[in-house]
Parts: structure tokens; sequence; C-alpha cells
């Protein structure tokens, strides 16, 4: 669950809220009477939910990428070189 402060204490400690953010890779909840409640979350986790967020839009790519999860967990990949993957899709190699 994220951290979760109050908008006084988050004006006051915004360095110390940026640091907890930063090393937690969590979101750090600023909470408002009255209002909504925003987050500080690092660019790069955002960026990657967003990153998520467009790969799923498709429910072909979705299915891929589920597929490849579900493949992951069971451990049915057997890892290939380089050479043996060429071969698979018929590339020829770079010189």
């Amino acid at each position: 669950m994220p951290n979760q402060i109050n908008y006084t204490e988050a004006c006051n400690n915004f360095d110390k809220i940026y640091e907890e953010a930063i090393s937690s890779r969590e979101p750090v909840v600023v909470n408002r009477e009255g209002a909504e409640s925003v987050s500080v979350i690092p660019t790069a986790e955002l960026n990657s939910i967003i990153e998520t967020a467009y790969l799923f839009q498709s429910s072909e790519n979705a299915a891929r990428l589920l597929d490849a999860l579900q493949r992951v967990k069971t451990k049915t990949n057997q890892p290939q070189s380089i050479d043996e993957l060429r071969n698979k899709f018929g590339l020829e190699k770079e010189e």
C-alpha cells in the first residue's frame, strides 16, 4: 500500500517525499481535506504504467503478452541462441 501524507506535511517536506518515492519506487499519496488526492511517483514508473496500458489496448497484443507471461511462469520457454533464432525465422546473418 502506498505511503500517505497530508497536504500541509507534503508542502513542508517535499524533499523527503521526493526521496521516498525515488528510493521505494512506490507512489506517495498526498491527501488534502475536501479535495482529490494526488500521487508523487517516479517518472520511470509512470512511463512504465503508461506503456503497459498502451500495449494492452490491442486485444491481440494483450493475448500475446499474457501468453508470454504464462510461459515464463510455467518455465516452458527454452533458451535459444541467436543463430537458432535466425534459422527459425529465416533471417540471414549480418556481416
